[in-house]
């Protein structure tokens, strides 16, 4: 197929010095250098590799445009569907490309060639989202001379070309995950670059049981082309594509792309001044729960004491890292009523108050949904005479929240009076019994100016307005509410997540989903450093590397007595710090962030769907266009200007956040100390290798492997 004939012949300089996804030089732009949408063209056959690629473009922001080529009424991929012409500029409508493999359609595909053009004339980088290494791609062929199989629990290593190009922000180890003995969870074929191909690895692992070394992601050069081959297979879900998502954008892109990704991590401790009850072993419930209803069940509080702050605030300086407490002031007023007006714990906290954020988690920790009528177990709804629900009033409601900010004040604690968790996140809907919110939540959330409203993520994962207030959504640590002591976490942990013939609750028999499921009851003894905490510190640094800002939440018993929240939270902060570098901190925010950024994704995330957003590149000026009040996200390279300012945050090498739009063009200018783009020699003809082979994908990609023990 000839390329360059007529016009595309004239275009041919201005054109390779603009190229997409690179560092922008200081050429000038002119008539003649083409637009390049900040768009990016995923072509999908429906498996995980490319799905979890379109996964980090929709989580972050970035806008793509997906070609489904299992759709039999799809449109077709050539030239006219690739660029055009707009006021008299030729357009890329694609900053990059990510195919399934090198080549996904039959050999000789014309969808193909057009694509090899298209990338050539406009200098577009294509993803292999998961391809079988062999000379096509510039590797040796895996099989023979490499290593095809396997690679779980490998720990693959960033190279030195990759860690001073797109995977710099992470310390160099990428380990693969092995969460099942008896699951496959990826595969790869390792080689090494192939004879005279210009190649370059930057990601390698050595294949299992050999001493065979080979690319795992790479970057080949050929035929004007650029492309980024990745031979193992991944979902979204797994760490080592997490950890390599923001590369991978980062390549495709040029570190010049709509949308951030970010790594955020915020604790929540609920019930602070209060005391939570602690768990019975041989009840299997919590005295003082309405749920324990034995008549011998006698409560037993677990409550902070002086040490245990000073223990939170050296922890706090030595993690640089901000705890969040949410507290309930009847705790330490009633503590004072029956201890004669004293109250070290509260004493100590108040004294020590700055070191913390606060949240009013309302006065008593009342319910504040329905009025529970707890004669029956479980719990349900009291009704009128008629059937009705009956509710907690708005006086009740607007009490509880408005006597603990009051006291709040007085003590001079840090607060944002416009956050707020109510206890058990009352008030909001809760199933099966409560399956509305409570009608009077939304006008005291109104009268007493709240803003910002604590749910729990595992009912309530959507971010929604109540009343005045936005909520956001916590998840919960499998750390309990009424365990300050290992081994009771663990008893705890065994009831729940065992069969009912071993004693356990059964839930697992009912929902044989759950994933923290166990075959055989933990040991008391071990079971909680052994088993728990690394499940738990995986689950919770799964959120942070997904760009997840939601905040996590335990409980103050956490980190009294034994401490158990503290192996936790160390587990997440020291595998976090050996993965990144420093650069790339996790991001701690207070909970009225947060729910700032989910708000603004969520508007960002609408005017794209809609269609309402316009970004693009010509030379070394970007241009983006959204809806007045839509603040605009952005990545780009250091040194980037917003008109007199710079633009964005330093994070992971680059800048990035957020803009607020007026409806106007922003206008952006990449600074010229990126570097120019490389060009390369351009054949007469566009190089289009055969259809990639078929590759393995072993069942722990197609759907993921639970967190939990085997089942």
């Amino acid at each position: 197929m000839k390329m360059w004939t007529g016009r595309r012949a004239a275009l041919a300089a201005g054109i390779l010095t603009a190229a997409l996804g690179l560092p922008a030089g200081a050429a000038q732009a002119d008539e003649l250098t083409p637009r390049v949408d900040l768009r990016v063209l995923v072509v999908s056959d429906g498996g995980p590799s490319t799905d979890a690629i379109a996964a980090e473009l929709q989580n972050s922001g970035t806008p793509y445009t997906e070609v489904d080529l299992q759709d039999t009424g799809r449109e077709t991929i050539d030239a006219g569907f690739l660029a055009d012409t707009v006021d008299g500029r030729p357009r890329a409508k694609f900053q990059a490309v990510v195919l399934p493999n090198d080549n996904p359609f039959p050999t000789g595909s014309a969808e193909m060639a057009a694509l090899a053009a298209y990338e050539q004339t406009y200098a577009i980088p294509q993803v292999d989202a998961y391809t079988y290494a062999r000379p096509q791609v510039g590797l040796d062929a895996a099989v023979g001379s490499g290593y095809a199989g396997s690679v779980d629990g490998v720990q693959a290593e960033v190279t030195a070309a990759g860690k001073n190009g797109p995977f710099g922000y992470l310390e160099g180890a990428v380990p693969f995950e092995d969460n099942s003995a008896t699951v496959g969870e990826s595969y790869a074929y390792l080689s090494a670059p192939a004879a005279g191909a210009d190649f370059t690895p930057y990601v390698e692992a050595t294949g299992p049981g050999t001493s065979v070394k080979g690319s795992l992601v790479g970057e080949y050069r050929h035929d004007g082309r650029r492309e980024l081959v990745v031979t193992f297979v991944y979902n979204q879900y797994q760490q080592q594509f997490r950890l390599l998502a923001r590369g991978i954008v980062e390549w495709m892109t040029g570190g010049v792309h709509l949308g951030a990704d970010r790594n955020y991590f915020a604790v929540h401790v609920d019930d602070v001044f209060a005391a939570d009850d602690r768990w019975n072993s041989d009840l299997n419930c919590t005295p003082g729960d309405v749920d324990c209803t034995d008549p011998n069940a006698e409560p037993d509080p677990i409550r902070m004491v002086p040490a245990d702050v000073d223990h939170a605030t050296a922890w706090q300086t030595s993690r640089n890292f901000t705890l969040d407490f949410a507290y309930n002031a009847a705790g330490t007023v009633d503590h004072r009523e029956d201890n004669n007006g004293v109250d070290e714990l509260a004493d100590k906290l108040v004294a020590d108050r700055n070191a913390f954020r606060w949240i009013n988690h309302t006065y008593t920790h009342a319910f504040l949904g329905c009025v529970q009528d707890t004669s029956v177990v479980p719990w349900k709804c009291a009704t009128n005479a008629d059937g009705s629900t009956q509710w907690v009033s708005k006086n009740d409601i607007v009490d509880e929240i408005a006597t603990n900010e009051a006291w709040g004040e007085t003590a001079g604690l840090p607060l944002e009076t416009d956050e707020l968790v109510t206890g058990e996140h009352s008030g909001l809907k809760v199933t099966p019994q409560q399956p509305e919110d409570n009608p009077n939540l939304g006008p005291a959330l109104q009268d007493t100016g709240i803003a910002w409203l604590g749910s729990d993520n595992s009912r309530d994962p959507v971010q929604r307005q109540v009343g005045s207030a936005t909520t956001v959504s916590r998840y919960p640590m499998n750390v309990f509410y009424n365990a300050g002591r290992a081994a009771e976490q663990v008893d705890e942990y065994n009831w729940i997540y065992t069969s009912r013939a071993q004693g356990g609750s059964g839930i697992c028999e009912d929902n044989p989903a759950t994933s923290t499921c166990l075959t055989t009851p933990l040991d008391t003894a071990t079971g909680y450093t052994g088993h728990i905490v690394p499940l738990e510190t995986r689950i919770a640094l799964g959120h942070v590397l997904a760009n997840d800002p939601k905040p996590h939440f335990i409980h103050q018993s956490n980190l009294a007595e034994e401490r158990i929240a503290y192996p936790v939270l160390d587990g997440v902060l020291d595998s976090y710090d050996a993965l990144f570098t420093a650069d790339a901190p996790v991001v701690n925010l207070r909970m009225k962030d947060i729910g700032v950024e989910m708000q603004r994704r969520a508007a960002w995330r609408t005017a794209l769907d809609a269609g309402q957003v316009t970004a693009y590149r010509i030379g070394d000026a970007v241009t983006v266009q959204a809806p007045s009040g839509v603040t605009v996200t952005a990545t780009m390279p250091t040194g980037t200007q917003l008109g007199s300012t710079g633009f964005g945050d330093a994070y992971a090498g680059a800048v990035s956040g957020w803009t607020a739009s007026a409806g106007e063009p922003l206008a952006l200018a990449l600074p010229s100390s990126a570097g120019a783009p490389a060009t390369a020699a351009v054949p007469d003809e566009a190089a289009v290798t055969s259809t990639a082979p078929r590759t393995r994908v072993p069942a722990g990609v197609t759907e993921q492997v639970p967190y939990g023990a085997e089942r």
